[in-house]
């Protein structure tokens, strides 16, 4: 699907921007080199040195026997305007079923998200300008989609990761018999799994881009 995509000039671009209580640094991410930045760490963030700390976290919480989540934003260049529909397959809604398909993540958002309940309609609002280009908005808090259909600006969209439930730590559990047990975890088992759901978060979001853009070539009104 990204190989498809990418021959339309449709770009998919995945990356941590938090672990814990430690967030990337989005005003120093350089996003003409957010790959190259990104897949240098083992926690696949951009912004260098809040990657550090990420990591040093995680081998924390590792030797503790511990584990800790963290959210992962995508962003899509080049959706035409378009794609997807008013009312049953907004374009969000499927977005938001893939995300949440995915194992232990825990919400999504996309644009401004729970931030944006907290503004006033006339800063939220994102202006539609005439451009060289063609049209813009002066502003993105919709994140791309509006009325469940793209608008041809970037869509972005963010996703959280729950801790991993399998820890290294004596846990109060049932048995078969309804008997209180301890139990604890074995084997190998990552304290982190968002740096891992990069690739599967780039991966669904391409599915349902590229789902939508063979359905809004097959339709004729």
């Amino acid at each position: 699907a990204k190989q498809i995509l990418k021959q339309k000039n449709i770009e998919i671009l995945g990356f941590v921007i938090s672990v814990g209580n430690i967030f990337a640094n989005e005003k120093l991410i350089d996003f003409s080199k957010i790959t190259e930045i990104r897949d240098s760490n083992m926690v696949r963030c951009p912004d260098e040195k809040s990657a550090i700390k990420m990591i040093d976290l995680i081998k924390a919480l590792k030797a503790k026997g511990n584990s800790v989540g963290g959210q992962i934003k995508c962003i899509i260049k080049g959706v035409p305007a378009g794609l997807g529909e008013p009312v049953f397959d907004k374009l969000q809604a499927d977005l938001s079923k893939a995300m949440l398909s995915i194992n232990a993540v825990k919400g999504f958002e996309y644009g401004s998200g729970f931030d944006g309940s907290k503004m006033f309609g006339s800063d939220h609002n994102d202006e539609f300008i005439a451009t060289p280009g063609g049209v813009a908005t002066t502003s993105n808090f919709s994140g791309g989609i509006q009325g469940g259909i793209s608008n041809g600006e970037t869509i972005y969209f963010r996703v959280a990761f729950k801790p991993v439930a399998t820890i290294m730590r004596d846990q109060l559990s049932i048995d078969n018999k309804g008997e209180e047990v301890l139990i604890k975890g074995k084997g190998r088992h990552d304290p982190c799994v968002v740096p891992r759901a990069v690739a599967i978060v780039e991966a669904m979001t391409a599915m349902v881009i590229l789902d939508h853009y063979l359905r809004n070539k097959s339709t004729k009104v």
